[in-house]
C-alpha cells in the first residue's frame, strides 16, 4: 500500500500548490489553522485534530462504558469473516468504478482519520483462529491467536480536506462516483452543525472500500501498453497486492521514478474495481499485512473487531438512525446471495436479527444503502460545518470566479498536470471507466492471474537472543563469585605480605644451618608435597632432621638399635631412599641425582661404623618403596587406634564405641597393640614440649624397661592410676616422679624442681627466688620448716586440704576420640562436680547451665571475697524455695515466659526493627499497588505485571534503605544522641549491627529489583513497537522508523541499564569485602571498597534520573539523610586534618604497642569510648578504630594496640626503636572521635560485670581507672560494685594491664572493684600440673595475700570462666538489684559464651542481665 499512498500524496501536493489567481495578490482574509482549531468560533475544538468522535448512537459495549463485546456474546471474528466476505474475485464494479477511485478513497480516509493510532495502555481484542483454519492454522493446533490492539480510548479525528481543490474533487467528483448518488447542494456554513467524525463512519468507510479492492493493480504507459510485472516464478500482468505491502522493491519503484508512478496511476485509471458487494479478495481477508509479530492477518476480521472496539451500534439501530427500515427477516437481508451464506450468518448470530452487527449487516446488503448513508452523512457534515469551505462566500477566501474555477477542476486535470500523460491519455472522469474511454483493461483481474501470496510467517523478536540473554543472566549471577575470587586473591596476597612482614620482624631469631649436613627432599606421602630438609649426624647416635631455618623437625634416636635398615629405589633415576625407623614413622628421602644419594649412603655407613651399628641395605622399585614406608599420617592413625583402645580398657567403654579390633586389618591391629611411644610422641600427646622437665620426669617414671619408649602396657599402668586411683596413689606417683635419686625422700631442691616443672607452662613466669619463696612458705605452713627432705607421708600431708582436687586429677591427652570425651569432663582440677542435694529438682535443671552446688558455692565465694578481708562464711544456695516454685511450669508456660522475657530484654531493638520493617513494607506495597492498579494509563502493568511490581516495589525499598543506612554511620550524631532521652527508646549501641542488617535487607531487595528487571527486559524484548511506544513514548515512536530493540540494548545501551549493571558490580565488591573474613584479612581492601559508596549513590541518582518508567523519586528519601551524614562527615574531616603529636611509644610483650599522645583541646570523652586513628607515615590514610585506655581525668590519651594484622604490625614496626632511630622523631597521628559505644554505660548500673578477653581488655582499663578516680574524689556514682573478669591465655601477654590493675587495687579504698584473672593456657595443657599450680596459688594467696603468677591481690584461676554459675551467684549476692550490666569485649567465642549465659538466666523471673559486647 505504500507506493499507492505515496503517489496519491504527490497528487495532493499539486492540489495544495495550484495557483489561486487573484486571491494570492492581496491577503486580506483569515488564515485557516492546519490543525482545525478555531474553525468553529463557537466551539473552538470541533473538527480539530484529536477531537473526540461524535457518536450518532449510544455506545454498544458489554459494560455500557468501555468493555468491548466478545465471544460468546458476538460471533468469532474470523468465522464471521469467512461466512460474510469469502467468495471469488474478478467480479467487476456495477458502476465501473476504477481502482483509482478505491485507492484515492483510502487516501482521503487516511487524511481525515487518525484513529488507527494504538491505544495507550495497550489493550488487545485478540482474534482467536478456529482450529484447522486453512490459512492461519493448517496444522489444526487450535492455539493460533492473531493479536488485535485497541485504538486510543479518546479516539480523535484528523480534519476535513483543507485544500479547496481537494474539497471539490472529494465531494463533487469522487464521493458521487463511490456512492452512486449525488451529493446534496451546498446551502452555506452551519455554525451549530458538528462536523466531527462518527465511529460509524470510521468503520463503514474502510469496510465499504475494502470490498472494491482488487487482488492486483495494472501498470500502463500513455500509449495504452499494459506492462508485465516480474515475479518469483515468471512475469505477471499486474502487481500482486498482497506481496506489495510496504515493499517498494516488488513494485518496481526502487527510485520512485516519475515514469513508474505515472504508469501505476494510469493503470489504476483504466482498471475496474471489484464489485460493491460483500466479497473481499484474499489479499485482504487472508493476507493483509499483519500486526505485531504476525506477517499476515484478516482485514475483515480486524475491522469487525475494530467495530466492537468502537462500540458500534447494531445493524438495526444504525438503519433506524438513518431512516431505513430495520431488518425483520434474514431472507430480506441479502436475497441476491446464496442461501448457504445466510445460513452461516444466521447460525453465528443464533437466528437473532437484533444482534446482527453493523459491519457484517452493511456488507451483506444488496445496495449498500446503510454504508452509503453513513458515508454521505459524514462528508456533508464535514462540508457544511467547515467555516473555511471554498464555497462559503462569507469567509472571504475566494471570489465567485475562483470558486467556479475550483468547482470545475477535475482529478483528470490534476493527473495531467503532475504526470507525463496527456489529457487525451485519460478518460474525462478518471474515477469511472465508460465504454469508449481510452485504454481499456485487458481483463478483469482475478487471483489466478497473479503470483501467489507469500504465506504468513511468525516473527520471533527474541529469536537468536536466548543464548546471549542467558549468558548475561549467568554473568550477573556470577558477579559475587567473581568478586569472591578477586577477594580470595587479595586475601592470599595480603596473607603473604603479612607473613613476609612477620618473617622480617622475626628475622633475628632465624638461625643458619651449621655443621656438616646433607641436603635432600623429604617425601611425606602421596597427597602431600615434599619439603626441603637437612640431615645432620649427631655424636650421641641421633640423626636430626632440620628445616631450612635450622630448626629441628624431628630426632631419630639409634641408641637402642643394633642395626639400621635402608631401602634404595632401583628405577626412576635411583633417587629415592627409605630409612626404616622402628617404633616411629620412616624417613623417605629424595635426591636430585643418584650421586647425591651415594654420597649420603657413604656418610651414613661411616657414621654407623663409628657408632658400632650395622647397615642393612636392599633395593626395590620406587613405587614399592613408598608403599613399604610408614608415613607420618599412617603413624598418626596407628596412634589414634592406640589411644582409643587404651582408654577403652581403662574406662571400660563398650568395644563398639572404641572401635573393635576385629573390624580392622590384622596388620593394623598388630601395629597398634605393639606400638610404643617415643618421648616426642608422648610429649605431643600431653601437649607439652619434649624437653620439658615434667615430660622428662613422667617419661622416666613410665618407661619401666628403660628402652626409651613407652609401650601399651606401660602407658596403661600409669593411666589407670590417674583415671581410677585414689588421692594417695596419685600423690605417690608425683612423689616418685620427682624423687630423682630414688632414695625415698623429696628434698627441697627436688620439690623446687617439681614446682618449676609445673610453671613451665606459663613461660616460667616465676623467678627462682619466687619459686624458693613458695617452697619455703609451703614447708612452713605444714610445719616442716626445719626439714630439708620430705617423706611421701609428709608430702601427702602437705596436700591434705586438696583431696577433692587430687581425686579428680587426670591426664589430659590430646587426640582422645569424641565418644570418650564425655568420660573426661573434669577438665579443670579445682572444679568438683557433685550432684547437689535439696537445691533443684531434676526436671528444673538445665543441663547447659552446669550449675552444681559445690561448683557454685566454691566459685561464688572465690569471686566475691577480697583477699586480706574477712569473708562471710554463710552457705550460698542457688534458689530459695519460693523462687523455685516459679519455675514449676509446663513446657508451654516456660516457652511463654521465655518469650516474654525476650520481648522485655530486646524491646528497643524489636520496636526499631519492626518500625523500620513496617516502613519498608509500606513503601514496597505503596509502589507495588500504584503500578498494579493506580498508575497512569501507560499499560506497563498489563504488559509486565509481576516484573513491574517487583522492580518498582523493591526500587522504593532500596531508595529508602540506601538513604537511611547513612544515619547508622553518623558516629558523631550517635555519640551525642546516646546521651539524650532517646537512648531509652533507640538502641544506639546496636548501630553497627543495624547497619549490617539494613545492608543485607537492601541487598535482598537489590536482587529482587534485578530479577524484576530481568523479567521486564525479556518482555520488552518481545513486545512490538505499538506497545513499546505506549510504555516509553519518549524513546520509541510507532511510525515505522524503528524496530523493537534487542535485550542487550536494554542492558548496555540505556542509562538505567548501564548504571544498573555497574551498581551490581559495585554492590558485589562492597558486600564481599565487607564480610567478616575478608575484613579481618584485608582491612585496607574493606576500607577502599567501602568508600565506593560515593560512586554508588552517584550511580543510583543517574540510574533513576533517566525516568524511563517513572519520574525520579530517590531524592525524596535521600536528601535528609544525606544532609545529616554530610554534616557529620564534615565534622569528622575537620578533626582528621589536625596532627596529633605522640608523647610516648612503647613496645610491650605479645605484640602490643602502647601509644601515648597529646589530648586535643576541647577533647571530652567518657571511659569506654573509642577513637579512630590514621598514620600518614605508613603511606595510607585508612582509619582504624581502637578503644582509649586512658581515663577522662588524664591529661594525655593512650592506646594499647595489638599487632594482629598488616596495618597494626606495620605500626608496631614504625614505632620500634630501630625505626625511631632512623626517623629521629615519633611519627604523628590523625585522630577522629571520640565515639560512644555500649561500654560507657557501665556507670548506669548499680552492679556491673566487665569481661575482657585478650586485647579486648582495653576499654576496661579506662573504666577501672575512671571508677577509682571518681571514687577517690567522692564523686557521686550510681555504680556500687564492679566485677572485672580478665580472660587471658597467659598473664605475660598483657603485663601492662596488670600494672593498671595494681594501681586500681592500691587506689581502691571503698572495695568497689573485684578482679578475677582466668589463665586459660594451663587447663588446656595438663590437668595434673593445673592441680598442683592451683594448690600452690591458693597457698600463696593465703599466706602473702597476692597471686603467685601476677603479684596482684586479685584471684587467679586456671581455666575458663564459669559464666552461668557466676551470674547465678550474683543474683544471690545482690538480691536487691533488678538489673546488672554485663560488658564484654574480646574474641567472638568468649562474647558468645557471655551472651548465652545472659540469655539463659534472663529466661527466668529474676535479675536481668543487660549484655553489651564488642568483638575484635
Amino acid at each position: 500500500m505504500q507506493p499507492v499512498e505515496m503517489m496519491l500524496s504527490l497528487t495532493v501536493v499539486l492540489l495544495v500548490t495550484w495557483p489561486l489567481g487573484r486571491a494570492q495578490e492581496s491577503i486580506s482574509w483569515e488564515v485557516q489553522r492546519y490543525d482545525g482549531w478555531y474553525n468553529n468560533l463557537l466551539h473552538h475544538s470541533r473538527g480539530s485534530v484529536g477531537a473526540r468522535l461524535r457518536r450518532l448512537l449510544p455506545a454498544n459495549y458489554a459494560d455500557g462504558v468501555y468493555q468491548a463485546l466478545q465471544e460468546p456474546h458476538v460471533p468469532n471474528a474470523r468465522q464471521l469473516s469467512n461466512a460474510v466476505a469469502r467468495g471469488p474475485s474478478g467480479l467487476p464494479s456495477r458502476r465501473n468504478t476504477t481502482v483509482l477511485a478505491v485507492f484515492f478513497g483510502f487516501h482521503v480516509l487516511s487524511d481525515i482519520l487518525e484513529t488507527e493510532k494504538p491505544g495507550c495502555p495497550a489493550e488487545f481484542l485478540n482474534i482467536h483462529i478456529p482450529s484447522g483454519d486453512l490459512v492461519f492454522d493448517p496444522a489444526g493446533t487450535g492455539d493460533v491467536v492473531l493479536p488485535f490492539q485497541r485504538i486510543h480510548w479518546v479516539t480523535g479525528t484528523g480534519q476535513s480536506p483543507n485544500s479547496p481543490r481537494e474539497q471539490s474533487i472529494v465531494l463533487y467528483e469522487w464521493l458521487p462516483t463511490l456512492l452512486g448518488r449525488p451529493v446534496p447542494e451546498y446551502k452555506g456554513y452551519q455554525q451549530h452543525l458538528d462536523p466531527s467524525l462518527s465511529p460509524e463512519f470510521v468503520a463503514a468507510a474502510g469496510q465499504f472500500l475494502a470490498t472494491m479492492v482488487p487482488p492486483g493493480v495494472y501498470k500502463r504507459d500513455p500509449k495504452c501498453q499494459f506492462q508485465k510485472v516480474p515475479g518469483p516464478s515468471g512475469s505477471f500482468p499486474a502487481v500482486r497486492l498482497c506481496n506489495s505491502y510496504w515493499s517498494r522493491e516488488d513494485t518496481g519503484l526502487q527510485q520512485a521514478d516519475d515514469v513508474d508512478v505515472d504508469n501505476l496511476l494510469l493503470g489504476m485509471s483504466s482498471q475496474i474495481a471489484e464489485r460493491e458487494d460483500n466479497i473481499v479478495v484474499e489479499d485482504l481477508q487472508d493476507y493483509w499485512y499483519g500486526p505485531l509479530k504476525y506477517s499476515r492477518t484478516d482485514y475483515v476480521a480486524s475491522w469487525l473487531q475494530r467495530g466492537r472496539d468502537l462500540g458500534l451500534p447494531t445493524y438495526n439501530q444504525a438503519r433506524e438512525q438513518f431512516g431505513l427500515k430495520p431488518l425483520q427477516n434474514w431472507s430480506v437481508l441479502a436475497p441476491h446471495l446464496e442461501q448457504q451464506v445466510l445460513e452461516k450468518v444466521t447460525a453465528l448470530y443464533a437466528n437473532n436479527t437484533a444482534g446482527l452487527e453493523l459491519l457484517p449487516g452493511g456488507m451483506l446488503e444488496v445496495d449498500s444503502s446503510l454504508f452509503s448513508a453513513i458515508i454521505l452523512d459524514q462528508f456533508v457534515r464535514l462540508r457544511d460545518g467547515d467555516r473555511f469551505w471554498f464555497e462559503n462566500t462569507k469567509n472571504g477566501l475566494f471570489t465567485v470566479e475562483e470558486t467556479w474555477e475550483i468547482r470545475n477542476t477535475t482529478f483528470r486535470d490534476i493527473l495531467a498536470a503532475v504526470t507525463h500523460a496527456k489529457p487525451t491519455d485519460l478518460q474525462p472522469h478518471v474515477f469511472v471507466w465508460s465504454k469508449g474511454d481510452p485504454c481499456p483493461q485487458p481483463q478483469q483481474l482475478t487471483a489466478q492471474h497473479l503470483a501467489n501470496c507469500t504465506p504468513m510467517t511468525v516473527l520471533d523478536y527474541f529469536e537468536g537472543s536466548g543464548a546471549g540473554f542467558g549468558i548475561i543472566i549467568i554473568a550477573l549471577c556470577c558477579l559475587p563469585l567473581v568478586t569472591l575470587f578477586v577477594a580470595w586473591i587479595v586475601a592470599i596476597l595480603r596473607k603473604r605480605d603479612f607473613k613476609n612482614l612477620q618473617k622480617k620482624q622475626n628475622s633475628s631469631v632465624r638461625r643458619e644451618v651449621t655443621g656438616e649436613v646433607i641436603h635432600a627432599m623429604e617425601w611425606h606421602g602421596p597427597k602431600t608435597d615434599s619439603s626441603p630438609i637437612y640431615i645432620q649426624f649427631q655424636a650421641d647416635k641421633v640423626l636430626k632432621v632440620l628445616d631450612q631455618r635450622g630448626s629441628v623437625l624431628r630426632s631419630i634416636s639409634l641408641k637402642t638399635h643394633q642395626s639400621v635398615e635402608v631401602i634404595l629405589s632401583s628405577n626412576k633415576g635411583n633417587k629415592a631412599l627409605l630409612l626404616k625407623s622402628p617404633k616411629e614413622y620412616d624417613l623417605v628421602l629424595l635426591f636430585s641425582e643418584e650421586a647425591e644419594r651415594s654420597n649420603f649412603i657413604r656418610k651414613l655407613r661411616g657414621y654407623l661404623e663409628e657408632s658400632s651399628l650395622d647397615l642393612h641395605m636392599s633395593e626395590m622399585k620406587e613405587q614399592s618403596l613408598m608403599k613399604r614406608a610408614v608415613t607420618q599420617e599412617q603413624r598418626k592413625q596407628i596412634l589414634e587406634t592406640f589411644f582409643r583402645h587404651l582408654f577403652a580398657q581403662v574406662l571400660e567403654i563398650d568395644r563398639s564405641d572404641a572401635g573393635e579390633l576385629n573390624f580392622e586389618s590384622s596388620q593394623k591391629a598388630k601395629e597398634s597393640l605393639t606400638c610404643e611411644l617415643s618421648r616426642a610422641e608422648f610429649a605431643k600427646a600431653l601437649g607439652l614440649k619434649a624437653d620439658s622437665m615434667f615430660v622428662d620426669s613422667m617419661f622416666s617414671l613410665a618407661d619401666k624397661d628403660g628402652n626409651g619408649y613407652i609401650s601399651f602396657r606401660e602407658f596403661l599402668d600409669i593411666l589407670v592410676v590417674f583415671m581410677k586411683g585414689s588421692p594417695e596413689e596419685k600423690s605417690k606417683v608425683m612423689f616418685r616422679m620427682y624423687d630423682t635419686d630414688e632414695n625415698g625422700f623429696l628434698s627441697k631442691e627436688e620439690f623446687l624442681r617439681m614446682l618449676r616443672s609445673f610453671i613451665e607452662i606459663s613461660n616460667n613466669c616465676l623467678s627462682r627466688d619466687q619459686a624458693e619463696q613458695v617452697t619455703e612458705s609451703m614447708f612452713r605452713a605444714s610445719g616442716f620448716q626445719d626439714r630439708d627432705e620430705l617423706t611421701w607421708e609428709d608430702f601427702h600431708y602437705m596436700l591434705r586440704d586438696h583431696d577433692s582436687e587430687l581425686r579428680l586429677t587426670q591426664l589430659c591427652i590430646k587426640g582422645v576420640p569424641e565418644v570418650l570425651k564425655q568420660n573426661l569432663h573434669n577438665r579443670v582440677s579445682f572444679i568438683k562436680k557433685e550432684e547437689p542435694k535439696g537445691t533443684i529438682s531434676e526436671e528444673e535443671k538445665d543441663r547447659n547451665l552446669d550449675t552444681v552446688s559445690h561448683y557454685v558455692e566454691r566459685e561464688g565465694r572465690e569471686l566475691r571475697k577480697r583477699p586480706g578481708r574477712k569473708v562471710n562464711q554463710y552457705q550460698l544456695h542457688l534458689y530459695t524455695e519460693a523462687r523455685r516454685k516459679k519455675y514449676e511450669r509446663n513446657k508451654v508456660q516456660q516457652k511463654i515466659q521465655e518469650f516474654k522475657r525476650f520481648i522485655e530484654n530486646y524491646r528497643r531493638h524489636i520496636v526499631c526493627v519492626v518500625l523500620f520493617s513496617a516502613i519498608t513494607t509500606g513503601v514496597f506495597v505503596e509502589r507495588a499497588y500504584y503500578y498494579a492498579f493506580a498508575s497512569p494509563s501507560t499499560g506497563i502493568a498489563q504488559t509486565t505485571f509481576v516484573g513491574i511490581i517487583i522492580s518498582r516495589g523493591s526500587a522504593a525499598c532500596i531508595s529508602f534503605m540506601y538513604s537511611y543506612i547513612l544515619l547508622t554511620m553518623c558516629r558523631n550524631l550517635i555519640t551525642v544522641l546516646r546521651e539524650t532521652f532517646l537512648n531509652h527508646y533507640i538502641p544506639f549501641d546496636a548501630a553497627v549491627d543495624f547497619h549490617r542488617w539494613v545492608a543485607m535487607a537492601a541487598l535482598i531487595f537489590s536482587v529482587l529489583h534485578t530479577a524484576g528487571h530481568v523479567v521486564n527486559v525479556y518482555i520488552f524484548s518481545v513486545m512490538p513497537l505499538s506497545v513499546l511506544s505506549c510504555l516509553f513514548s519518549s524513546v520509541f515512536m510507532n511510525d515505522g522508523s524503528q524496530i523493537p530493540q534487542k535485550y542487550y540494548w536494554w542492558f548496555f545501551q540505556t542509562i538505567p541499564g548501564m548504571t544498573g549493571v555497574l551498581l551490581l558490580v559495585i554492590l558485589a565488591v562492597m558486600y564481599v569485602f565487607a564480610t567478616h573474613h575478608f575484613r579481618r584479612v584485608s582491612f585496607q581492601g574493606f576500607w577502599i571498597t567501602h568508600h565506593l559508596y560515593v560512586l554508588l549513590y552517584v550511580l543510583v541518582i543517574i540510574h533513576g534520573s533517566y525516568a524511563l518508567i517513572q519520574q525520579p523519586r530517590f531524592h525524596i528519601y535521600f536528601i535528609i539523610p544525606a544532609l545529616i551524614y554530610s554534616t557529620d562527615k564534615l565534622l569528622s574531616l575537620s578533626r582528621k586534618k589536625v596532627e596529633i603529636s605522640v608523647v610516648k611509644a612503647e613496645l610491650l610483650p605479645s605484640g602490643v604497642t602502647h601509644l601515648r599522645f597529646q589530648r586535643p583541646q576541647d577533647f571530652d570523652y567518657k571511659s569506654g569510648q573509642w577513637v579512630r586513628i590514621a598514620c600518614v607515615a605508613l603511606g595510607t590514610t585508612e582509619y582504624h578504630p581502637f578503644t582509649l585506655t586512658s581515663a577522662p581525668h588524664e591529661d594525655t590519651l593512650s592506646l594499647h594496640i595489638r599487632a594482629v594484622g598488616p596495618w597494626t604490625t606495620r605500626l608496631r614496626e614504625l614505632y620500634s626503636p630501630e625505626s625511631l632511630a632512623l626517623i629521629g622523631k615519633l611519627p604523628k597521628l590523625y585522630l577522629d572521635g571520640p565515639f560512644g559505644e555500649g561500654h560507657q554505660e557501665w556507670n548506669k548500673f548499680e552492679v556491673s560485670v566487665l569481661v575482657g578477653g585478650g586485647i579486648g581488655v582495653t576499654p576496661f582499663a579506662s573504666i577501672l581507672k575512671d571508677l577509682v578516680f571518681k571514687s577517690s574524689i567522692s564523686s557521686k556514682l550510681l555504680c556500687k560494685k564492679i566485677y572485672f573478669i580478665w580472660v587471658t591465655r597467659t598473664q605475660r601477654q598483657f603485663e601492662w594491664l596488670a600494672d593498671i590493675i595494681r594501681e586500681v587495687e592500691e587506689a581502691d579504698r571503698n572495695d568497689l572493684v573485684s578482679v578475677h584473672i582466668y589463665i586459660t593456657q594451663l587447663a588446656e595443657k595438663f590437668d595434673l600440673r593445673t592441680t598442683m599450680l592451683y594448690i600452690c596459688e591458693r597457698h600463696f594467696q593465703k599466706v602473702l595475700n597476692k597471686s603467685l603468677f601476677t603479684g596482684l591481690r586479685s584471684i587467679t584461676h586456671f581455666g575458663r570462666p564459669p559464666f552461668v554459675p557466676f551470674f547465678n551467684s550474683l543474683q544471690e549476692v545482690h538480691p536487691e538489684v533488678q538489673k546488672i550490666g554485663v560488658f564484654s569485649c574480646g574474641p567472638p567465642g568468649m562474647t558468645k559464651s557471655v551472651e548465652k549465659a545472659c540469655r539463659q538466666l534472663n529466661k527466668k523471673d529474676q535479675t536481668y542481665f543487660a549484655h553489651h559486647y564488642e568483638n575484635f
